[in-house]
């Protein structure tokens, strides 16, 4: 790339991936010190109040003058090559700040910069496209200004146009991001996203680049996340969504399990899990294979909560929470995690916390409710003792979860006929202990549905 963003480094896309923050970003300048340092965020904090402030005392003197922005719009519109460059980059930085009237001042300059962005500069585009990522969540009315100047099927044309330059690729995906975390973005803007050409680009560019890196896949990633958190996840099913999705985690997840840790994978694994998660919820059960493609699907999710349950818990949860949606209403994926001998792990992570251990435990129930013959692997593969220590902890969700799958084990494991009372006995027991759990929470359900949860948009991560 020839320029970087400098606030694209990983402590904002981090920061929105734990907080669903709208980030802005700002490109350098070619002949400016680059550096991909991770910015740490009380630096982030005061370079915001810094850019504050050279608005207040350089750029809010200029555009309080009459006609100045109009002026500046005459130099992006002219004929002069270089001052066109220099007008741009005048607005991008003028769109990174936080000051509330930015938004509003730079609205005649957005029909200009939609324009553009069907250019043959590649710097110049992308510096179109960030200025209006910038620009949109700062104002309602320049949002519905640039949906009304058909900014959806000029990000479509663009993307169709520049799929071979990531950057640009990139900044067009950041930009329709921006659009999609509006508050109304389900009422007013998924319809019109939807019935255009974007998911089926998105989908195309989904795949990371060697030599360029992560960063599209990451944007494009997120665009499918947001739109996966609507109720139009069929439309994307549609076009193949689950299916791509799910091939790209079962790649990130073969690499992880080859102990690929490189810096910014977990990234994109985020928004990844987030969308297959969610558009879990829409799939027939009877097509869930086909839809998701490979059963091994679990192998990877495996791996996730393997891999993260130390150094990022959040991102552990995450993956659990996949496998109890994809767990909940499918045998053959219940089958695949005995087969692949991926139970014994996740029994080990019940005595992680933060979360995880209860998604575990959910995911250990879909199997145990799905076939007997799965209820006696489940034993012989030490689950029994497992949920004694489960059962004494503090958490109430965690006993109450641990008395629904001994329920199930004791029931359903086949016993010889000397044995029949001394089983009647136990379910009894458990049945007693789980009315007296009830005083504190609602008691365990001896014919247990299978969990299936949405998760919206901030899900699962250190909100």
């Amino acid at each position: 790339m020839q320029s970087v963003s400098l606030f694209v480094a990983i402590a904002l896309r981090q920061a929105r991936r734990d907080r669903q923050l709208v980030s802005k970003r700002l490109l350098l300048n070619e002949d400016e010190d680059i550096s991909m340092e991770t910015i740490p965020a009380d630096q982030v904090r005061v370079k915001q109040k810094i850019f504050c402030d050279i608005y207040v005392f350089f750029y809010l003197p200029f555009f309080s003058q009459e006609n100045s922005m109009h002026l500046l719009v005459s130099f992006l519109t002219g004929s002069n090559t270089q001052c066109r460059l220099h007008a741009i980059r005048c607005l991008h930085e003028l769109s990174h700040s936080p000051h509330p009237s930015v938004a509003p001042t730079c609205l005649p300059a957005t029909s200009y910069l939609l324009t553009y962005l069907s250019g043959q500069s590649t710097k110049f585009t992308e510096l179109c496209l960030y200025t209006l990522g910038n620009l949109i969540p700062d104002s309602d009315v320049v949002k519905e200004k640039l949906l009304a100047q058909g900014i959806i099927p000029a990000l479509a044309s663009c993307i169709e146009n520049q799929r071979h330059h990531l950057a640009v690729v990139e900044a067009a995906s950041f930009t329709l991001s921006q659009l999609l975390q509006a508050k109304d973005a389900a009422e007013t803007i998924m319809s019109k996203v939807l019935v255009s050409t974007l998911p089926s680009q998105l989908l195309s560019v989904l795949t990371p680049d060697p030599q360029f890196g992560l960063a599209p896949a990451i944007e494009c990633a997120w665009c499918l996340h947001y739109m996966a958190c609507s109720q139009n996840g069929k439309e994307l099913l549609a076009c193949g969504a689950l299916s791509k999705c799910s091939s790209l985690l079962w790649s990130l997840g073969c690499a992880v399990r080859e102990g690929n840790q490189d810096e910014g994978l977990e990234l994109l694994v985020c928004p990844l899990l987030r969308c297959v998660g969610n558009l879990l919820s829409f799939c027939p059960a009877n097509s869930l294979t086909d839809q998701v493609g490979d059963v091994k699907l679990v192998v990877a999710l495996s791996a996730f909560v393997q891999a993260y349950i130390h150094s990022r818990p959040a991102l552990a949860r995450e993956s659990a929470w996949v496998l109890n949606n994809l767990t909940a209403h499918s045998t053959d994926f219940c089958s695949a995690l005995l087969t692949h001998n991926l139970v014994p792990a996740l029994i080990q992570s019940l005595a992680f916390s933060e979360g995880i251990n209860t998604m575990i435990l959910r995911v250990l129930a879909n199997i145990a409710n799905k076939k007997k013959e799965f209820c006696v692997e489940l034993v012989q593969q030490g689950l029994l003792s497992s949920l004694c220590a489960t059962l004494k902890m503090a958490d109430a969700e965690m006993v109450t979860l641990s008395l629904e799958v001994l329920f199930m084990l004791v029931s359903r494991r086949p016993l010889p006929r000397s044995g029949l009372q001394t089983r009647s006995r136990c379910l009894q027991r458990i049945k007693v202990c789980s009315t007296l759990h009830g005083t504190k929470q609602n008691s365990v359900n001896t014919q247990p549905e299978t969990h299936l949860a949405q998760q919206q948009g901030q899900c699962g991560a250190e909100r």
